[in-house]
């Protein structure tokens, strides 16, 4: 089992940043890669970024919509994940969710968090 807490959300303005944190603990040593997830009300959750964990690498990947504002990243002896957004914009708003994901091949996510609420006025 792999337990996630997150952390850093709140009410920010249009163009404000925010940063995000995902610790991470358990049985860790199994984790391929750890994800971040948005949902907003009435909408599906949707991907947001990935990176590698372990000995897979921390090669990242975004969804086109953040790229360039958000950045993920890792601290490996922390257990800790983050996601730094810039930039932020009304669209973002939505609960952000940390998810890990044991297999390196199925775009599957085991393990999830409770998730944090990230609000942005206009």
């Amino acid at each position: 089992q792999v337990q996630l807490v997150e952390s850093g959300g709140g009410l920010v303005q249009a163009g404000d940043s925010l940063r995000l944190s995902c610790e991470a603990s358990g049985r860790t040593f199994s984790v391929q890669a750890m994800g971040w997830f948005r949902q907003a009300p009435g909408k599906e959750r949707e991907f947001v970024a990935r990176i590698g964990w372990s000995w897979s690498g921390s090669n990242t990947h975004y969804t086109d919509s953040v790229k360039g504002r958000f950045t993920i990243s890792r601290d490996y002896a922390q257990n800790t994940v983050y996601l730094q957004m810039n930039s932020l914009k009304p669209d973002d708003t939505a609960v952000y969710y940390c998810a890990a994901k044991l297999d390196p091949i199925l775009d599957q996510y085991d393990f999830w968090g409770p998730g944090t609420q990230v609000t942005v006025s206009s």
